[in-house]
């Protein structure tokens, strides 16, 4: 069935403004926005029919159409990439059995990852929304700690029961440990990885919903699914030896570039 993968793409962000056309540098010194670096992370993507950039900024469209991507323009109104999606397969007139929604600051997703989340979702038909999550080692939860001490708001991470339905995600870190870990260390923390596939139902859904108070209160729009009990499951991705960070914030951009000349990305 036709898998639809979205790519959202705000230039106001609140937090950092203009952030899609960010540039990062990776080996060899080639410069490449954060968009065009998370279309091609999409359409490495095996499994998907259809890869399209959605936007309200007419600088991200004509960038994202010099790079060869298909954009679809969405309302400013839109508050975030979940309902951004929900727009944006409306303007295609649906047609798709999933919508998988991989956010334009997570230029590193490996395709794994968002093929193991397509695969997941069809094998669990009573679950109505997917994610991916990974288990931190002791550098990411260092990563995570150092974010927080200097009030940087950083990753998020995500706690699930034992059938690996959500319970929450929080920009905190969340389960409680006081342990020190070596780098290479496995963490009891997992690390939310920010990609989303979805029943189309249920993204048609979420549109209608006003935010709830924890949506409102942590600024993560996968807890309005939560607040309404809807059934999301987390799907545990191997990193397979690569590492997985998001831009979040301008001290991200030298953070994620050491790790594309680390993995020898272009």
């Amino acid at each position: 069935m036709p898998v639809l993968i979205v790519i959202p793409a705000r230039y106001a962000s609140a937090r950092y403004p203009g952030k899609p056309l960010v540039e990062l540098c990776g080996a060899g010194g080639e410069a490449k926005t954060l968009v065009q670096r998370s279309w091609e992370a999409a359409i490495a993507v095996n499994g998907a029919a259809r890869v399209v950039v959605a936007t309200d900024d007419d600088r991200i469209r004509a960038h994202a159409e010099g790079f060869g991507a298909e954009v679809i323009m969405t309302s400013d109104a839109c508050r975030n990439g979940t309902e951004r999606c929900a727009e944006a397969i409306d303007r295609l007139g649906g047609g798709f059995d999933m919508v998988v929604n991989l956010q334009g600051d997570a230029p590193i997703t490996p395709p794994w990852f968002v093929e193991d989340l397509i695969a997941d979702l069809y094998a669990h038909p009573a679950a109505e929304v997917a994610t991916p999550v990974l288990r931190a080692d002791g550098a990411a939860l260092r990563g995570f700690r150092e974010d927080r001490a200097e009030g940087r708001v950083g990753g998020t991470t995500a706690v699930f029961g034992i059938d690996r339905n959500a319970l929450y995600f929080s920009k905190e870190v969340i389960p409680y440990t006081g342990e020190d870990y070596a780098d290479g260390d496995q963490t009891p923390i997992f690390h939310h990885v920010g990609a989303y596939a979805y029943r189309p139902s249920a993204l048609a859904a979420y549109a209608r919903w006003a935010p709830g108070p924890l949506e409102q209160l942590e600024g993560l729009e996968q807890l309005r699914f939560l607040e309404r009990c809807v059934h999301m499951l987390c799907v545990e991705v191997d990193a397979r030896g690569r590492q997985f960070w998001e831009v979040n914030n301008p001290s991200d951009v030298a953070r994620v570039e050491k790790m594309l000349q680390r993995m020898n990305i272009r």
